[in-house]
């Protein structure tokens, strides 16, 4: 099956030319279009690693067929693997999500048509409380490694966790973390830039949601958000819903850390539903023109999708390989999965993305097979 399309981006190169897939494998690119010069370009399966929820589902209280659900509808619009995220909330509801989620990825099966999971992450509750935005802050703590030790026990592997490095055994909670293989990233915190050296010194190396929930950026107080961006070893992820950051600020950190940025969607169960009144984990939001608050105003997650994120990326200027990039092979090799996951190059399982000459999602094929057309 030839693909129609006029360009490829293929291990960070736009490459001209169709795509054939057989038997749901990518066994060409670069080819010769067969009738006309085809339009669109076949982009990898984009990544998103925070997913609080989509389309009516909240991750936190989900049975594993609302999980299910949640991989199918994201499927569609270009995510084809994803982290589900849990926001800060009592240790039980916490440990039955992930069991829960735990049990949806075990019954994943290749022809399902859904965003696979790579694993669970966990946004608190080892968050400062000054920095807690929309987490409820009656359910943060300090790190309790009795604690993390349920949670890394509870029936779905924990790919990432985000703390906040300042708090009181932050430091022994990073290196028991990382010794279990999950990825640690800073966030919602106040910590100074001397600190977050410290712990990126510690083998911290990525930044959830950058600029938001943090120290702001300050000439004489960098804060993460300026350490972050100075040092060439850490990767920043960015909302970019046209809420969270503003363009100015987007365009400052990708040309700061170009080769390390990565869009995340923050997505809750609102996404796709348009206005009203939705759950953020134990928090009630309201939704209205796309922007979704608590009662007090806070911003409470995203409701558009990664793809909003990437079509934004190309209007400001962002180069279209280096756009995909942020929603493909960074946030696939800030999990260490670069060579598994994210990616488009002949040999690999036809699990990609058509963008049209607008950068909106046309076609989705997950294992070769054509999925329905994108929720809008």
């Amino acid at each position: 099956m030839r693909l129609g399309v006029a360009a490829a981006v293929v291990d960070g190169a736009l490459v001209r030319g169709d795509v054939d897939v057989d038997d749901g494998i990518v066994t060409a690119v670069g080819l010769a279009a067969e009738e006309g010069a085809g339009s669109g370009i076949a982009v990898p399966g984009f990544v998103d690693l925070q997913v609080n929820g989509f389309a009516g589902v909240d991750l936190l209280h989900a049975t594993s067929g609302e999980v299910a659900r949640v991989g199918l509808e994201l499927a569609r619009t270009g995510v084809l693997w994803y982290q589900p995220t849990l926001i800060t909330a009592p240790p039980d509801l916490t440990r039955r999500a992930l069991a829960a989620i735990g049990r949806a990825r075990a019954g994943e099966t290749a022809s399902s048509g859904a965003a696979r999971i790579v694993g669970a992450h966990l946004e608190g509750p080892f968050l400062a409380p000054a920095r807690a935005g929309a987490h409820p802050p009656e359910w943060l703590r300090a790190p309790d490694l009795d604690l993390l030790a349920s949670y890394l026990d509870s029936g779905c592997p924990v790919t990432m966790m985000t703390l906040a490095p300042e708090l009181e055994r932050a430091g022994e909670t990073i290196d028991a973390l990382l010794a279990e293989g999950v990825t640690v990233s800073l966030g919602h915190t106040d910590a100074t830039a001397p600190i977050a050296h410290a712990a990126f010194d510690r083998g911290v190396h990525t930044v959830t949601h950058l600029f938001n929930a943090m120290r702001p950026f300050g000439h004489r107080d960098p804060g993460v958000a300026g350490a972050a961006l100075a040092r060439s070893d850490v990767f920043v992820q960015l909302i970019a819903d046209g809420v969270h950051i503003a363009p100015e600020a987007l365009l400052t950190a990708w040309r700061a850390a170009r080769g390390r940025f990565a869009l995340v969607s923050d997505t809750i169960a609102a996404a796709g539903l348009g206005d009203g009144t939705f759950r953020l984990g134990t928090v009630e939001v309201n939704v209205q023109d796309g922007v979704s608050r608590r009662g007090d105003g806070t911003l409470a997650g995203a409701v558009r999708p990664l793809s909003w994120g990437l079509r934004a990326l190309v209007e400001l200027g962002v180069p279209i390989v280096e756009a995909v990039d942020a929603v493909t092979r960074t946030p696939a090799r800030i999990l260490g999965l670069g060579d598994r996951i994210g990616a488009l190059r002949p040999g690999l399982p036809a699990d990609l993305v058509v963008l049209d000459d607008d950068f909106e999602v046309e076609r989705v094929l997950v294992g070769g097979a054509v999925l329905g057309r994108p929720a809008t």
